[in-house]
């Protein structure tokens, strides 16, 4: 199960990883059941990160992986529309997994990419690893 307390201090790092890199960012934790566990928005952060952040968790819980294409798509294009209404298909959620069972998702908008977006996700995971065994 993953608690309140182990989702904001994923939460707080994700923020913090993207604040470094000086990304103003929504981060939104859910549960197995998709259902929000901590949400943070940076002072700076534009509304629209909180529903692409919920996009993401979405996309990622639905097909129990990191968000975005499957495949990613040949340089220079655009990656297909998402094809679920609720989700998106950018990078930025991120499986949050105790051993092999997902057990929720973390997910950063914000960032200029979401392969940025998608290392502060992995950047707050990495802070409770010792807690997800």
């Amino acid at each position: 199960m993953l608690t309140v307390d182990v989702a904001h201090t994923i939460a707080q790092e994700a923020l913090a990883s993207c604040k470094a890199a000086g990304s103003n960012v929504t981060v939104l934790v859910v549960d197995a059941m998709n259902a929000p566990k901590a949400m943070l928005r940076a002072d700076g952060a534009t509304a629209s990160t909180a529903k692409v952040a919920e996009m993401k968790a979405t996309a990622t819980m639905l097909y129990n992986r990191p968000s975005g294409p499957a495949q990613p798509p040949p340089a220079g294009q655009a990656a297909p529309p998402a094809t679920i209404p609720g989700t998106i298909n950018a990078q930025g959620g991120v499986p949050i997994k105790f051993g092999e069972v997902t057990i929720g998702a973390v997910a950063v908008s914000g960032a200029p990419g979401g392969d940025k977006d998608a290392a502060c996700a992995s950047a707050g995971i990495a802070k409770v690893a010792d807690k997800l065994k």
